[in-house]
């Protein structure tokens, strides 16, 4: 039953949501021992399935490299299969490139073992998985079947024509008008029958497609957004946003095996991104505060007024990440200036296809600088972004802080919104998994900054589609946050 129910999900239609949202691969560099590693992880599209391994070797000398997957979550918890040997490019010593099997949806780890000159590495790098959509059927399958339907509806119906017709007769007899009549009747009235039969059969077929992609498919849970207008006791009024998450089905059915409580990410338990839309000219990074269970709040900074397209990052107790969605109008807010580790940013209305932008002009009278080379940009081509921060002087500037525990955050997001990716130096990981798997594998955990940090920063990532982009780079100098604005095109 098993088997059949997942040919019934491969016959239905595709659907897609991701936890970070249109962009599932996963993008990490790290060290693993005196190995210095670029990994990039596609999650499959459906579960159980295939997840494709690459793995750039960036400083140092490798001779082999092997991946195990290990579940996070469940009761196959901390069981990893035999290890599989990545394969060395032909062309790229330093490329290697492999697959691996993941049989469950939730948080798993890709375990990376290196074999080199100067001994052995291992890193651990954390993947969510879930069944993102169903693969349709395969063209030529599809074809064979409906043809096979049709020549055994075709002989059901001439064999009860022929029965009805010369059932009767004796041998060599030639069917008289009254038996060809009856013939032709009986072909009606199969042709009728195996018409309903296959109706049916296509409903019932469709209601256990449908049922089976309800319970498999991943969903994000439902996020509401309303903003009051409360008395802070001061004599004045203050806009309070309150955010709630609901529980869905997806979740519910795996409360028994799931940690569906939520740990901190860089010190906050959520993440709130406010784009304005369509224009995506103001960009809000705030942290509400959790109110109970699912349900959180904050005073609102001062807010130019305008739809909002909202992006929450969550962490599960598992690890499993996960951006929920929503949309909310808001008027203008005559907040407080965001604070601590608030931040926002006004960037001019976007405009497709306009000259990419390369430089971007920041609040403390300095500016950024895309150090992006004469490449295009390509989807699905894995690069290293790299922004330098400079003074008013044009100088780079030698005293940016730690924001959140690291030297910069970034936010990549596809004019149509359709992706949103919130990464880090590290990659596109949140921080809080990263925690889990390397303890789980006895790893320090080494990717925070607590000191002062060069001028430069830099993010591995992958556009996952072509088109427009704009990009939202954060750092932190002198205890405020300055935030960069870029556009991009890329290319196919």
């Amino acid at each position: 039953m098993r088997a059949y129910g997942l040919a019934i999900l491969l016959l239905t239609c595709s659907f897609s949501v991701h936890a970070h949202v249109g962009s599932p691969e996963v993008y990490f560099e790290g060290a693993a021992g005196p190995y210095h590693l670029l990994v990039k992880v596609s999650p499959p599209a459906m579960v159980p399935g295939i997840a494709q391994v690459q793995v750039r070797v960036t400083s140092g000398t490798v001779g082999s490299i092997s991946v195990a997957p290990v579940y996070l979550n469940g009761r196959d918890q901390g069981l990893p299969p035999a290890p599989d040997s990545l394969e060395l490019s032909a062309v790229d010593p330093q490329w290697f490139t492999g697959k691996v099997w993941m049989m469950e949806s939730g948080s798993w780890e890709v375990r990376v073992e290196v074999a080199g000159t100067q001994g052995p590495g291992k890193l651990a790098v954390p993947v969510p998985v879930f069944a993102r959509r169903a693969l349709p059927m395969e063209g030529s399958l599809a074809t064979l079947l409906f043809g096979l339907m049709l020549f055994l509806s075709i002989g059901i119906v001439s064999i009860v024509g022929a029965a009805a017709r010369e059932g009767g007769l004796e041998a060599a007899a030639t069917p008289s008008p009254h038996d060809r009549r009856l013939g032709r009747i009986a072909m009606v009235l199969a042709t009728v029958l195996v018409a309903t039969i296959l109706a049916l059969g296509n409903w019932w077929w469709n209601a256990q497609a449908a049922d089976l992609k309800h319970r498999v498919i991943y969903s994000t849970p439902p996020l509401h957004a309303s903003l009051n207008r409360m008395d802070a006791g001061t004599g004045h009024e203050v806009d309070q946003l309150t955010l709630r998450i609901d529980e869905d089905f997806w979740h519910k059915t795996r409360k028994d095996q799931w940690s569906m409580s939520l740990i901190p990410d860089h010190g906050h338990l959520m993440h709130l991104f406010l784009l304005r839309v369509p224009a995506i000219d103001r960009f809000y990074h705030l942290h509400p505060e959790q109110t109970s269970d699912g349900s959180f709040t904050m005073r609102l900074p001062a807010i130019s007024g305008g739809k909002y397209r909202i992006f929450a990052d969550i962490v599960r107790g598992t690890g499993f990440p996960e951006t929920l969605v929503t949309e909310i109008d808001l008027p203008s807010v005559q907040g407080e200036p965001s604070s601590d580790d608030d931040s926002s940013a006004a960037a001019a209305p976007f405009e497709s296809f306009a000259t990419p932008v390369n430089v971007a002009q920041l609040s403390d009278g300095g500016r950024m600088v895309w150090e992006q080379g004469t490449r295009a940009l390509k989807a699905g081509q894995v690069s290293w972004f790299r922004f330098r921060v400079e003074d008013a002087e044009n100088r780079p500037v030698n005293d940016l802080e730690p924001y959140m525990g690291m030297a910069g955050h970034a936010e990549f997001v596809l004019s149509d919104l359709s992706v949103f990716a919130h990464v880090h130096p590290a990659g596109s990981v949140p921080m809080a998994s990263l925690m889990i798997v390397q303890q789980d594998l006895g790893l320090p955990m080494d990717h925070s900054s607590t000191h002062a940090l060069p001028a430069e920063v830099s993010f591995p990532y992958g556009f996952p589609q072509p088109g427009e982009y704009r990009l939202f780079v954060q750092v932190k100098r002198h205890g405020h946050v300055e935030t960069g604005v870029f556009d991009a095109h890329v290319r196919n």
